[in-house]
């Protein structure tokens, strides 16, 4: 069993008949319920409840500081190489894509992690292109141990593996994964994923099990917000978030809802999400999953990112760059995986973070 079979009901599902259905009566009883099933979730995130949108952002805030308190992790993403095998149409490190290909040496990778630790960040995000025969199991084992003597936390965001590869990386220092599926959608999925490793649906969708039965104690999945029919995608992901917390007790669950920046190769998003909607999906995300940890990248604004510290978000990223390095030397780090919005240094989103009420937290946790 997998979470791919606890879709498999909704292969043929007719989403918007569903929200076509939904009535005012309808959404007032998910948001008046205690625990929300699959089908209150799905009305939540229909073009309806979005008028009751003040009702579930409030039901959200109570929620998260309920299970959260009043406080807001950070973390900052390293990313190390940017070789890639893929052929991902929306995605700058697409094998096709004329751009400086870069891997930093293991003393680059030091350097950048002084850096890093400077500005107080403990919680770091280490970040790869697809391409194991660039970036073998061995170099990363390496980068990790080194890495731990300056972080408390160090997660990955790389290629799918098996679970023997992810007990090897948790041995080395790992504690935490993030994955996102891209697109739920397994049509939409093989129109925007041409060539490659990635182009395996399955063993994506399945691989955050294989590192929670690896024992990394976090992961954090998602959507890529414009590759699919947005709603149908945030139900799904809301889906597979719960199926993980329900069946990996040990394991934090967080989601991610990145939203299409502009990248390499100028792919146009056929599907969009406005403010508002994003707001929708999040404060219906934090009450279908009161504990999940929901996180927001630098590809949102900062004012936007700011209004939704009271919204159910409970994890930042801060101070980012998206090229391979470049915390020592913006210029020298090459081309961009996607454009960031949110430039504002880690110190420019602490302040922020307190003056909205709330605590910054650069470090929660340690390994044992």
């Amino acid at each position: 069993m997998s979470f791919h079979h606890s879709i498999e009901p909704y292969k043929n599902f007719d989403f918007q008949d569903f929200f076509a259905q939904v009535t005012q009566e309808r959404v007032a009883a998910a948001l008046a319920a205690e625990k929300l099933s699959e089908k209150d979730f799905l009305v939540l995130l229909s073009p309806l409840a979005a008028e009751s949108l003040e009702q579930m952002a409030r039901k959200a805030s109570e929620l998260t500081v309920q299970y959260f308190g009043r406080t807001i992790q950070l973390y900052i993403p390293l990313y190390i190489s940017n070789f890639c095998a893929n052929e991902c149409i929306y995605c700058g490190f697409h094998r096709g894509n004329d751009i400086r290909r870069k891997k930093l040496s293991l003393a680059e990778i030091e350097a950048e992690a002084r850096t890093i630790a400077a500005t107080g960040m403990r919680h770091l995000l280490l970040l790869t292109g697809e391409a194991p025969a660039v970036t073998p199991i061995e170099y990363l084992e390496e980068a990790v141990r080194l890495l731990k003597k300056y972080f408390a936390s160090v997660s990955i965001e790389i290629f799918p593996m098996d679970e023997t590869d992810y007990r090897r990386l948790k041995e080395a220092g790992v504690d935490g994964l993030t994955l996102y599926q891209e697109v739920y959608d397994e049509r939409r999925y093989g129109l925007v994923h041409l060539a490659g490793r990635k182009t395996d649906y399955r063993y994506r969708l399945d691989a955050p099990e294989r590192g929670a039965r690896a024992g990394f104690r976090m992961v954090n999945i998602g959507p890529l917000i414009g590759l699919g029919e947005v709603r149908s995608e945030v139900f799904f992901s809301g889906l597979h978030a719960g199926y993980l917390a329900d069946n990996f007790l040990q394991t934090e669950v967080s989601l991610s809802l990145p939203r299409m920046n502009p990248a390499e190769g100028n792919y146009q998003a056929e599907f969009h999400a406005d403010d508002r909607t994003f707001v929708q999906f999040l404060t219906a995300l934090r009450c279908f999953l009161p504990r999940a940890g929901l996180t927001v990248s630098t590809r949102e604004s900062a004012a936007f990112r700011d209004n939704l510290i009271r919204l159910g978000a409970t994890r930042f990223s801060a101070g980012s760059c998206t090229g391979v390095g470049g915390y020592g030397d913006r210029e020298d780090s090459g081309s961009p995986q996607f454009a960031i919005t949110d430039e504002r240094s880690v110190a420019e989103v602490v302040q922020a973070i307190r003056q909205s009420g709330y605590q910054p937290v650069y470090k929660d946790w340690d390994m044992i």
